[in-house]
């Protein structure tokens, strides 16, 4: 992530400084796309403000999950997990609950579980120097299924 941010950061510079500077642009200065009679916007615009959606794209990539969650189990039926969110977001702040709900539920089919119960949960936000990230912890406990072979002993 953080070499991403940095590539970003310089493709950002490189093209500012082509375009601020006082040598010769890549791009022709009268060269433009002309929208209305009256209106012409300069390549050398468009090609700046392509860069910056780049870079905002590369540093909040949209596609990418909201969550990362790490899973550990302390006992066979006790599961602990710990979701981080990515830094830097477009949504999905709320959604903590819902990401463990899932991989519980997710889990509990997997192993063939009746279900499972919270125990423990808390959210909260870790600050740093590169901003914010919101953190979420949770211990489950998975309940076993009782068949009729082990009910009736």
């Amino acid at each position: 992530m953080h070499a991403r941010i940095g590539l970003a950061g310089l493709a950002l510079l490189g093209v500012t400084a082509c375009t601020t500077s006082g040598s010769p642009s890549l791009i022709p200065s009268n060269a433009g796309i002309k929208l209305t009679p009256t209106t012409t916007v300069s390549l050398e615009r468009i090609l700046t403000w392509g860069v910056y959606a780049g870079v905002i794209y590369v540093v909040i990539d949209p596609l990418s999950p909201n969550w990362e969650i790490e899973e550990a189990k302390l006992t066979p039926q006790l599961v602990h997990y710990d979701l981080k969110m990515k830094r830097f977001y477009d949504g999905g702040a709320g959604e903590a609950h819902m990401v463990l709900d899932r991989r519980a539920k997710q889990l509990v089919q997997e192993g063939n579980f009746a279900g499972y119960k919270l125990i423990e949960y808390n959210e909260g936000i870790d600050s740093s120097v590169l901003g914010s990230q919101r953190r979420a912890e949770g211990v489950i406990r998975l309940i076993p299924r009782f068949d009729s072979v082990s009910a009736s002993f």
